[in-house]
């Protein structure tokens, strides 16, 4: 695969984070958040390297779409794995994101191994955490997946 199509997965990735935000903290519609992602305004620039590149529109559609379709169930998913002492909606709102975001890639595109997947969040996480969330949401992500992928137990 070329570093290209890496790079804009990777936007993608990023702006569904920063999209799942902005719908739980402002209310935007989804329809809203995919107009800005298709007119280039999300992921709001943070890294220099994504300001000439576009992102995976269809994969920023689909992770968008289907974390809010299947909010419950992820959600339902990511707390049963949760560790001791953390509850859902008592995180961070950009962790519970990250974490919605990364469990429809896992049920969504079982194209992309378990582990870029994971590990690619973990980036985003690193993007806006320096603390113990981006080890936290490696440990939910990884645990998620057995869940949301269990034909690739023991992979």
């Amino acid at each position: 695969m070329s570093a290209h199509n890496n790079l804009s997965r990777s936007i993608a990735r990023l702006g569904t984070v920063q999209a799942l935000y902005q719908m739980e903290v402002s209310g935007a519609t989804t329809a809203e958040v995919i107009a800005d992602f298709a007119d280039g305004k999300l992921p709001r620039q943070t890294e220099a390297s994504y300001t000439d590149s576009e992102g995976d529109l269809d994969l920023f559609k689909l992770l968008v779409e289907k974390a809010v379709d299947r909010q419950a169930t992820y959600d339902r998913t990511i707390a049963r794995h949760l560790g001791k002492g953390w509850r859902l909606e008592r995180i961070d709102a950009v962790a519970r994101a990250i974490l919605r975001a990364g469990a429809a890639e896992l049920e969504q595109r079982t194209d992309i191994p378990v582990a870029v997947v994971i590990d690619e969040y973990v980036e985003v996480a690193k993007a806006f955490f320096e603390g113990p969330e981006p080890g936290f949401i490696n440990a939910a992500l990884d645990a998620a997946a057995r869940d949301l992928r269990p034909t690739e137990q023991g992979a």
